[in-house]
């Protein structure tokens, strides 16, 4: 530095500059360090800076005024700066010789602002918008001029004359120009030509913020003051940035898996070759050397990593930089604290100080959130390129790679597994990142304080293995309580299912007894792991404090000399709270990447499946006439297996129709699949000619309108569209849906019966005009008279495919004579081939096949006409005649529409604004107030024990300035102690409590929710989906058995430690009080803000999650239609944009946190600011002790700010499921089951009279009379049968009678009681129904039939040998303990329908109600039941609700309804002889002539 400046400037002086109250920098120092340094730093952030533009070029902008003064101002600069150089140059000729500084400076400063005017016009040519670059050069070379701006002003006031009047203006120019250049970088220039920000209606902002803006998260204010104002919706989101979007991402990644599988290839092709040269080895050898060799895998890592490596190590720089700053603050406050010691320092010291810990915190936190950010958006990217690989693979793996992955393994990958990659990303620098921070700690600690830092390792490294157990125990409970759980949500899914048939056996009691069970197991299990969860909170909060204990009192009592001062104590104190979080995270971290490996093993094995060869069929070839061609075809469905089909040899002219028969399992569904190339082809070849249709035997329907499932992303034409409906029979089904042909079709065509969903198939195919059609048996699942329309108007040789290729696999032999040619298949070999006669003259299979079908046939035909008026056939008849009952309930279309619209919309406001109080309220009522209380005094205690250790803490280290340690050191370190481990214990006891607390609040809650809807009408029931309620039992008590206590600790335990740092900084300086009220108010102003935004964010997130996976679980259900129909982009493009529009939702919601984060850390740095201020003004009132108390607290406050945000966000949508299930634990409830005075005696009924008197009905309010004025009276023993018309209210009187429905109007008295006044249960106890369809509950066949075990075994035995069940039940190993799967699956329909019955004769009760089933029973069951009732319930009244009139015609009356009113009452034979309607329907069925 001498030569440069020569003896007469020192360059540096220590009195000019630390130990005076007014310091200033020698010019030497000023010329060289502060001119030089923001230029070192443009020249060597430069060249990576160029690079990254070189490669990132975002398009031109045009010249605007700010740049052009941008750039004339620079240009200003230099001229400044060489005008310097020019004037040493001047004095030198003048003889005035100046040091070599005064040359070297303004040339390198003038040769750096040359470089910025090159950067300004480079960077608008690149389209950077705003520079950061350039910001951080103009802001450090303003902050280096401001010593020289302010030395320059005390030389002149010291002297009357300026003694270098050139260099003294100058500099102001320059100083000017720097600062008016730092202000315009501030601005944003126009975004580049051409960019799609014009385009996009509603850009992200971000793309266009300025430097300053996406530091501080400045530009996503706009959408949180949106939020704030009213709920965000799914318009208000911004678009996804281009760089996420599934477009950019996804070709990304696939591009770099495709290397990887082409280097495998190469890898695997190399080495055989080599073995060919030495010896012409046969292909078997060279397979088996192939196999021992391990084949090596393509690294699905490896791709990742070069697709999104470069971006994530961007975000890993910024945790490197935030890792060091870390360290900075402790060592500021060992300066503070040494500070205050030091009595006669200068004051500007502690200022300069407290501002340079603010302005490390600061720094700190904007650089630690866009490192978030950048791992963040890494973590989206993963998980949306993972998806969109994933989704790819899946439409075109072959079968037998199918086998391997079921629909819910692959959605679990796309779901779960993509899900652990996104929360890994966030984590994974901690992987280097915490050893760092630990080592780093470790080392200042040692500086500190020495060997007895290992005391507090030790410790340290002890409780890992204790927190490693509780961990493993509480997975293992979590295991055992998910088991629960499980059993739990499926019982109450039956339960909700089955509640009418509950209501009609009056068995409620006993299921509820059944869920509580499970219910209290659970909890019992909740509660241990709540014993845990104390334990590892204890751990967890006195982890610090016995560290902290063990190094102080082993380095007190070490050594003689070493006295705890505040330095060492606090600075310690802070150092180990650093420590606290590393330490923490790295097990997670561990077990994270242990979950990311075992998912990353399953992606790999999935994308690594075999493909479907695109090439097995030629579609080319145009050489022969005939369309579809098979020449020696051999196939199979997985290389390993047996070959399914061979020697196939077809050739089907052009336009004929051929149809394949054989018999089941003889391969025609495979013929078919071999055509459209799903098979794998051995050998042979099969050439098909033009475009291809495809109606799969189970018909595929997407989640959609019935007419885009039918246009299938063809155009649409009115004309064609009508008579494809036409053709296919389709017209009066649209009738019967409520919206038409735009119905929102369920998941797997949920609400159209199986005929209907065929015959949409079949239309989908005809509407897209093929040449070739594959017709994979579309005629089985409608009835005969709709095939026979459908071959007709479409297959047959009249039909609108005349002229196309058609291949029909049929079972229906009334066709076989209308076709060209027929293929019989036999065991996967084509057996015969001719038309109809040739095949019938050959007297070969086929006749033989015919002379065992057609009788058949024929008399099934004639059947159905006889037993159905109706259209259908039996089974689909009884899914017609229900939807009809269904309309039936709701009674006009139009009325059934409003009030469910309403419904839906009611159940969605509940979660929109703000949660109110009252539901908090509930909350802690549940709890019980004055555990709340006593539970916030704990905590409340818990944090005075914190404060009273480090206070006594700050009072120890004074001693060490009074010179009195060594007697009190023992007293010290005892009561240091005592106040540690009271915390601890405090911690433990409120955590437990409050786990008591909580568990016994969820287990109120539910018991309330159970209750209640045990005690539901069935009307709500019949509004309600049930989805709704099982929400209620499975999400919502979710969230309050285990989400909820969980938030609710963090949020008490960051509240109390926030609140605590406030207590101790206002204690130690009073004038900081002066602080909180504008920096609270500026916390609640902005987590106000936050809460509403991200609240919703939250759930338009997860409302657009589920469409991705239900789009793909549809999607590989149906992907041989998709690849039939060549439709494979157009569900890749659907896809990707559920995807997108889900991370639409998701990155603001990232964002959300990102900004919020540096807003409140900044809160929490302006206190750790004002405390170190307050202790500098105050310091001589203070001592050191209090100083380094009060801001190694503040220190701290920053981490609970911002959680205590957090949690209250997360409090807030948890609480929201007490909300939802306070709901429904207060809906309307039916009437008492018992009422005690009204009690009827035990043997009521004892005659069973039943007299309806002017009754009326209705299903719900504000709907019409179902059954209007009845008056009927029945006679004891009478049997009596009630027809009618679909509709006409048959039903509805045997509900009236349990009271399911309550009167409208008038009574019904059985045996002189009237039923309206007698609780439920009595009434319904003493009536038995068999309903129409059985439902049987999951569990043994014996609770089935009498759940309360009122029976003896012998009774149950009797009662199942005259339902003629006993034979079957006997033959069972486990008798009456079978085991009935859910809804009775494992049961056939007729022996579900004998278990009612057998119920029924259990109970055997005076009246007897027999809601007969529809077609669900085979008619010798129907026989066995009507035998048996007439014979057992020979002196009971029975009602028979009859379908066939053949059961009525011996009964005594019958009683004919139509629109709810008594058309006709009379016997039979008088019935028949009026000629009414009765009559009218026995002549249909064919009873009267």
């Amino acid at each position: 530095m001498e030569r440069l400046c020569g003896p007469k400037l020192p360059f540096w002086v220590a009195n000019q500059t630390l130990h005076t109250d007014s310091p200033d920098l020698p010019e030497c120092f000023q010329l060289s360090v502060l001119s030089w340094l923001p230029c070192v730093y443009l020249w060597l952030a430069c060249p990576p800076y160029l690079f990254y533009l070189q490669r990132n070029n975002k398009g031109y902008i045009m010249m605007s005024i700010l740049n052009r003064v941008k750039t004339v101002f620079g240009l200003v600069l230099w001229i400044v700066c060489w005008t310097d150089l020019f004037g040493t140059f001047h004095e030198l000729q003048q003889g005035d010789s100046k040091p070599p500084i005064y040359f070297v400076t303004p040339l390198v400063v003038g040769m750096t602002m040359l470089l910025a005017l090159f950067l300004i016009q480079f960077e608008r040519l690149r389209g950077v918008q705003s520079s950061g670059i350039l910001f951080i050069f103009w802001f450090l070379s303003v902050l280096c001029a401001i010593v020289p701006f302010r030395s320059k002003i005390l030389q002149r006031k010291n002297t009357s004359e300026i003694s270098d009047k050139l260099r003294f203006t100058t500099f102001y120019f320059y100083f000017s120009l720097i600062v008016a250049e730092l202000i315009l970088t501030c601005f944003n220039e126009k975004p580049p030509l051409f960019s799609n920000i014009d385009t996009d209606p509603n850009p992200c902002p971000q793309s266009t913020a300025g430097f300053l803006s996406t530091m501080t998260f400045w530009w996503f204010t706009s959408m949180a003051i949106k939020g704030y104002k009213n709920p965000l919706e799914a318009k208000d989101l911004w678009s996804l940035n281009k760089r996420d979007s599934s477009e950019v991402v996804v070709p990304k990644l696939l591009r770099e898996w495709e290397v990887e599988q082409a280097k495998i290839v190469f890898f695997m092709w190399r080495q055989p070759v080599s073995l060919i040269s030495v010896k012409r080895v046969s292909i078997e050898v060279e397979v088996l050397l192939s196999k021992q060799k391990d084949p090596k895998k393509p690294s699905f890592l490896r791709s990742l990593i070069k697709a999104f490596g470069p971006y994530f190590l961007i975000g890993s720089a910024f945790k490197l930089l935030q890792d060091l700053i870390t360290f900075v603050n402790p060592q500021l406050l060992k300066l503070l604290i040494s500070f205050t010691k030091q009595k006669g320092a200068p004051t500007w010291w502690g200022y300069a100080l407290a501002f340079l810990m603010f302005f490390a915190a600061f720094l700190q936190t904007l650089i630690l959130h866009q490192h978030f950010q950048y791992c963040f958006v890494t973590g989206m990217r993963l998980r949306t390129s993972i998806i969109g690989a994933i989704y790819r693979k899946s439409l075109i793996i072959t079968n037998a790679a199918k086998r391997t992955s079921t629909v819910g393994e692959i959605v679990n990958l796309m779901s779960v597994d993509a899900q652990r990659f996104m929360d890994l990303t966030t984590f994974l620098n901690m992987l280097w990142s915490a050893p760092l921070q630990i080592i780093l700690a470790l080392y200042f600690l040692w500086q500190n304080l020495g060997p007895s830092v290992l005391a507090g390792v030790a410790v340290m490294i002890l409780l890992i293995p204790l927190n490693a157990a509780i961990a493993v125990r509480t997975r293992a409970y979590q295991v055992e309580q998910m088991q629960y759980k499980d059993a739990r949500i499926k019982l109450m899914n039956e339960i909700l299912n089955g509640i009418k048939v509950l209501k009609l056996y009056a068995w409620e009691s006993s299921f509820k007894e059944k869920v509580l069970e499970i219910r209290q197991k659970e909890l019992n299990v909740l509660r241990k792991t709540a014993y845990l969860g104390a334990l590892s909170t204890m751990a967890w909060t006195s982890a610090p404090f016995l560290v902290a204990l063990t190094t102080f009192a082993v380095y007190v009592t070490v050594d003689k000399n070493n006295i705890l001062d505040a330095e060492k104590a606090f600075v310690s104190l802070s150092l180990f709270n650093i420590l606290r979080f590393p330490l923490n995270m790295l097990p997670q971290v561990i077990s994270s990447i242990v979950q990311a490996s075992v998912s990353l093993k399953r992606i790999q094995d999935f994308l690594s499946h075999d493909e479907l060869d695109p090439e097995s069929v030629d579609r080319t070839n145009t050489a022969t006439d005939s369309s579809v061609t098979v020449v020696n075809g051999k196939f199979t469905w997985a290389k390993q297996d047996p070959p399914a089909l061979h020697n196939i040899n077809l050739m089907v002219p052009q336009g004929s129709l051929l149809a394949v028969v054989g018999h089941v399992g003889c391969g025609k569904s495979s013929l078919v699949s071999a055509l459209l190339g799903e098979m794998e082809k051995m050998e042979g070849d099969i050439s098909i000619q033009g475009s291809v249709a495809y109606v799969p035997q189970q018909a595929w329907i997407q989640n959609a309108t019935l007419r885009d499932n039918i246009l299938f992303g063809k155009a649409y034409n009115e004309h064609k569209y009508r008579c494809c409906l036409d053709a296919c029979a389709l017209t009066q089904d649209l009738e019967v849906l409520p919206g038409g042909d735009l119905t929102e079709i369920g998941e797997k065509g949920i609400n159209l019966s199986g005929g209907q969903r065929q015959r949409v198939s079949l239309a989908r195919a005809l509407y897209n005009e093929a040449d070739v059609y594959l017709l994979d048996d579309p005629l089985s699942a409608v009835d005969a008279h709709v095939a026979k329309h459908i071959f007709d108007q479409v297959i047959g040789p009249e039909g609108a495919l005349q002229g196309k290729t058609r291949i029909l696999v049929t079972h229906g032999i009334s066709f076989l004579p209308q076709v060209d040619n027929i293929v019989v298949m036999v065991e996967g070999r084509v057996s015969e081939m001719g038309s109809y006669q040739e095949l019938l003259k050959q007297n070969g299979a086929f006749a033989e096949f015919l002379r065992n079908y057609s009788l058949e046939d024929i008399i099934e035909e004639d059947e159905i006409s006889i037993i159905s008026g109706d259209l259908e056939n039996p089974k689909s008849r009884s899914v017609r005649k229900r939807l009809c009952s269904e309309r039936k309930h709701a009674e006009s279309d139009s009325e059934k529409k409003l009030p469910k619209v309403e419904k839906l919309i009611q159940a969605e406001t509940a979660e929109t604004g703000r949660v109110k109080s009252k539901v908090f309220w509930e909350y802690a009522k549940a709890v019980g107030p004055l555990l709340s209380l006593f539970i916030c005094f704990l905590y409340g205690c818990q944090s005075a024990a914190s404060i009273g250790a480090n206070v006594w803490l700050s009072q120890w280290t004074n001693d060490a300035a009074q010179n009195v340690t060594q007697e009190n050191v023992s007293m010290r370190v005892g009561v240091y102690a005592a106040l540690g481990m009271a915390q601890g214990l405090l911690v433990m006891v409120s955590s437990f409590t409050l786990a008591m607390g909580n568990i016994g609040a969820a287990r109120k809650l539910h018991y309330a929710l159970l209750d209640n809807k045990f005690h539901t009408p069935q009307s709500f029931f019949d509004t309600t989906p049930i989805g709704r309620v099982i929400n209620r039992f499975s999400k919502d008590i979710y969230v309050i058995d285990e989400a909820l206590p969980s938030t609710v600790l963090m949020f008490l335990g960051t509240f109390f430690s926030s609140l605590s740092t406030m207590i101790v900084i206002v204690a130690s300086t009073p004038i900081f009080a002066v602080v909180i009220a504008p920096l609270a108010f500026i916390y609640i102003f902005v987590q106000r803000f936050y809460v509403a935004t991200s609240r919703q964010l939250k759930r338009l997130e997860s409302v657009s999650r589920s469409p991705i996976y239900s789009h793909f679980s549809e999607t590989v259900t149906g992907s041989s239609v998709i690849r039939a129909y060549c439709r494979h982009d157009a569900f890749v493009l659907m896809s990707d944009m559920k995807v997108d529009e889900n991370q639409k939702s998701y990155y603001p919601g990232i964002v959300s946190n990102r900004w919020l984060g540096v807003r409140i850390e900044f809160i929490g740095n302006c206190i750790v600011l004002f405390a170190a201020l307050f202790a500098v003004i105050g310091k001589d009132k203070l001592n050191p002790g209090l100083v380094g108390l009060s801001v190694s607290y503040a220190l701290l406050v920053t981490m609970s700010l911002n959680w205590m945000v957090r949690m209250t966000s997360d409090l807030e949508s948890n609480i929201v499921a007490v909300e939802r299930v306070k709901e429904y634990s207060e809906t309307k409830t039916e009437a008492p089951w018992e009422v005690e005075d009204k009690k009827p005696s035990p043997d009521w009924p004892s005659e069973g009279n039943v007299e309806f008197s002017d009754y009326s009905v209705r299903y719900r309010e504000g709907l019409e009379l179902v059954l209007k004025n009845l008056t009927v009276s029945v006679k004891g023993g009478e049997k009596i049968g009630i027809v009618g018309r679909t509709g006409a209210g048959k039903s509805s009187m045997t509900l009236c009678l349990f009271r399911l429905l309550e009167a409208a109007g008038g009574e019904i008295t059985i045996d002189g009681v009237k039923i309206s006044e007698i609780g439920l249960h009595d009434l319904r106890s003493k009536l038995t129904i068999i309903p129409q369809e059985p439902v049987l509950f999951s569990g043994s066949l014996r609770m089935n039939l009498d759940p309360f075990e009122r029976y003896s075994d012998g009774e149950v035995w009797k009662a199942l040998e005259l339902s003629h069940l006993n034979k079957f039940v006997s033959n069972q190993p486990a008798k009456l303990e079978l085991e009935c799967s859910e809804g009775g699956e494992n049961l056939s329909v007729g022996q579900r329908q004998l278990v009612c019955l057998a119920r029924a004769l259990l109970r055997k009760t005076r009246i007897l109600i027999l809601d007969e089933a529809t077609a669900a029973i085979d008619l010798e069951t129907d026989d066995l039941i009507q035998s048996t009732i007439r014979t057992q319930f020979e002196d009971c009244t029975v009602f028979t609700i009859a379908h066939r009139l053949n059961t009525i015609m011996d009964y005594t009356r019958v009683l004919v309804l139509d629109k709810g009113q008594i058309a006709e009452f009379d016997t039979p034979t008088n019935l028949l002889f009026r000629r009414g309607i009765f009559y009218g329907m026995a002549k249909d069925a064919g009873l009267a002539q």
